[in-house]
């Protein structure tokens, strides 16, 4: 018998060495790297490299558009977080209890632009947003609300909410696919005594179907909270990039520039540091703050 465990061990072992590899190769070495170079002043294509210790984060702590930018970041997570789930989760309990016939076109209709790449969504919402051609504007004139239209793109008041837009638009599909296979698996037998015993639609909703599909919620938050630290670079990226001024910079986008338009790798690398450690530490409190006793009838 413990030859056989022996064996079911190595063999094992032997199934997950290249995966572990790859997750060598691919991360853990590029992180350590990062962290490197993040201690020297470096162009990224000089062979000279000059070791500079701590400088680049002091630097980092003085810089006012990295404050700006984590706080996008952290505007991006919020708004995402509440616009996705609100609208997947309406969604989902539209298409799965109100037995909608057309429920199969919609389920498309929503995960469509779950397949179209981010940099595409990026240009097609620039036309949009057009101040002279774009729907928006042209929708708002045609309605009479002319003193209503403006470069969305081009304000710094309107133009973090006009990206978050789009970022939720192409997010509601595949949380909402999540959520529906949630509450599929809810026993119908549950919504009956609910009935019989008098409860509304809406305490059956609280009351059984959040309970029943918690684990798919809390996933979908801490997978949109990841993503949204990390992913929010491209859509700003294609958009703006950054702009107006800084008023749309995200870490990822201010790390683009610094590394690769102005060639200071080193206070790039710093930069990647910092968005894995405000990462790791925004998952942790996330993590915890979602914690919940998993539920059963």
């Amino acid at each position: 018998m413990a030859q056989s465990a022996k064996q079911r061990y190595l063999f094992l072992a032997f199934c997950l060495l290249p995966t572990f590899l790859l997750f060598l190769v691919f991360t853990v070495y590029p992180m350590l790297g990062g962290l490197y170079y993040s201690f020297f002043e470096w162009s990224g294509t000089s062979s000279v490299k000059t070791f500079i210790g701590l400088d680049n984060y002091v630097k980092l702590w003085n810089d006012t558009i990295i404050k700006q930018a984590i706080f996008n970041d952290f505007f991006f997570v919020f708004v995402k977080v509440i616009g996705i789930m609100m609208l997947s989760l309406f969604f989902a309990v539209a298409l799965t209890q109100l037995r909608i016939k057309e429920a199969p076109f919609y389920r498309i209709v929503f995960f469509f632009p779950n397949i179209m790449s981010v940099v595409v969504i990026g240009i097609l919402w620039q036309f949009i947003y057009d101040p002279s051609i774009g729907l928006v504007n042209s929708f708002l004139m045609k309605v009479g609300l002319t003193e209503w239209a403006r470069p969305w793109l081009g304000d710094m008041t309107w133009v973090l909410p006009s990206i978050a837009i789009p970022a939720i638009w192409a997010g509601i599909g595949l949380f909402m696919l999540l959520l529906m296979g949630g509450i599929s698996n809810v026993p119908k037998s549950l919504y009956e005594a609910a009935d019989i015993d008098g409860a509304s639609e809406w305490q059956q909703f609280w009351r059984i179907t959040v309970p029943l599909i918690w684990p798919q919620i809390k996933t979908s938050i801490l997978y949109i909270i990841i993503t949204s630290l990390n992913g929010s670079f491209v859509l700003v990226q294609v958009m703006t990039g950054g702009g107006p001024g800084s008023a749309s910079e995200v870490m990822g986008s201010y790390l683009y520039q610094r590394a690769f338009e102005d060639f200071q790798f080193g206070y790039g690398a710093a930069i990647g540091v910092l968005i894995l450690v405000v990462s790791l530490i925004t998952v942790l409190i996330s993590q915890f703050i979602l914690k919940k006793e998993k539920v059963e009838y």
